[in-house]
């Protein structure tokens, strides 16, 4: 017995099996069930084999909220927020709430800052004890004021006439003259847009400062004997009346340059009254336009009577240069006893040169004196002395037409 046990035992293991080894697979999850056996027990067992359905897979337009991964981020854990709503009921949703948000901005932006100040004072404890000031506004903010707000360029003959170098026809001469370098460049065009704050600008060798001049508007009373220009040295100007304000402004505007100041319009040397002095080229361009039709008043003395026929015939109008002007109106004031003479109100808008003295003079009248007492809704204090000025204020701009 031991025998055929052991032979049976050693033909079993150095015999070579009948069946062939293939690589081996995963096969899917299957579902197996035996059939009963209607005949005898010595048939082999027959099998029932079906496969299960695929699992679906979530619809992506319906995401599950609960979820713990959200499979188009590849895996991030998705917290719901619960938040109440402005009508005050409960409600679930997938991102923060805004003031969430804004809080942890502000609060980024202020630990950004602080640190900044910081290492700034660290570095700077041994020049200034100063604290410097938090800003108020952000990056975003600050960068959005500039690309909106801020000045754009301007042209060169313009920067230069308001840092005070020459006037504007005087600046485009330098210009072509090729004194003039932008950026270690000659510049021969006064059209070019330069920055001042950014552009290194020399003319004649000299540096002009990145800091503009402070904007000017000024009323003066002009005196009798007075020219409105600068280019006459024999005569006096109107401008040199202001020496000791300029120096008051320097006062004021300590590293600012000194504005050069300039009248809109002119008065002859015999006709005293209300002049505008300003140093900004564009509202001297605008009120002085005649688009802006700005009225002028004038009071003229006569020698001798004044009878209706001249003033028919200073309504009437004349040629002045090829061109009939008409006043606007004529009126003849009441008699004052400190004033023996009569007096003329003419109003006026087209500014022709010695325009009134030229309508008197057509109507055989002669003129004594000349004083202008209003420009457009801004009349002349009856209180400032000649001589003396005054700075406009905003409501003095807008009556003169300033449109800013």
């Amino acid at each position: 017995m031991a025998a055929t046990v052991a032979s049976l035992s050693s033909s079993l293991l150095f015999s070579k099996p009948s069946l062939t080894l293939r690589p081996f697979r995963t096969l899917p999850r299957i579902i197996t069930s035996s059939l009963p056996s209607s005949s005898s027990s010595s048939s082999p067992p027959q099998f029932n084999i079906s496969f299960a359905p695929p699992k679906p897979k979530p619809k992506p337009s319906e995401p599950d909220p609960f979820s713990d991964s959200d499979p188009e981020s590849g895996g991030q854990l998705i917290i719901p927020w619960i938040v109440r709503g402005e009508d005050g009921n409960l409600k679930l949703q997938m991102h923060p709430p805004a003031r969430l948000l804004h809080a942890t901005a502000n609060s980024d932006t202020a630990t950004a800052t602080t640190t900044k100040v910081t290492k700034k004072n660290k570095i700077n404890k041994n020049k200034s004890s100063e604290v410097v000031p938090k800003s108020n506004y952000s990056k975003a903010a600050r960068r959005f004021y500039n690309d909106n707000f801020k000045d754009p360029p301007q042209r060169l003959s313009k920067v230069l006439a308001a840092a005070g170098v020459a006037s504007r026809r005087s600046s485009e001469e330098l210009i072509f003259g090729g004194k003039v370098t932008v950026n270690g460049s000659v510049c021969n065009t006064p059209q070019t847009r330069v920055d001042p704050a950014k552009d290194i600008i020399y003319v004649n060798g000299n540096r002009l400062p990145k800091k503009q001049p402070p904007k000017v508007y000024l009323a003066l009373n002009k005196p009798k004997g007075y020219i409105c220009s600068s280019g006459d040295k024999e005569s006096k100007s109107v401008l040199s009346l202001f020496d000791d304000y300029l120096k008051i402004l320097d006062k004021r505007n300590s590293g600012a340059p000194k504005p050069r100041l300039f009248t809109i319009g002119r008065l002859d040397v015999a006709t005293t009254g209300l002049i505008i002095v300003t140093n900004d080229g564009d509202f001297a361009q605008q009120i002085s336009h005649p688009s802006a039709n700005l009225s002028k008043e004038y009071i003229a003395v006569i020698d001798g009577d004044v009878n209706k026929r001249h003033l028919i015939a200073i309504n009437d109008g004349t040629v002045i240069e090829g061109v009939h002007c008409t006043p606007d109106s004529v009126e003849l004031l009441p008699r004052q006893p400190d004033i023996p003479r009569p007096r003329l109100r003419i109003v006026v808008h087209e500014g022709r040169k010695h325009e009134v003295r030229e309508l008197v003079k057509n109507a055989g009248l002669e003129i004594h004196s000349l004083k202008r007492v209003r420009i457009g809704g801004f009349r002349l204090p009856s209180d400032l002395g000649i001589g003396k000025h005054i700075e406009l204020k905003q409501s003095h701009l807008k009556a003169l037409g300033w449109k800013s």
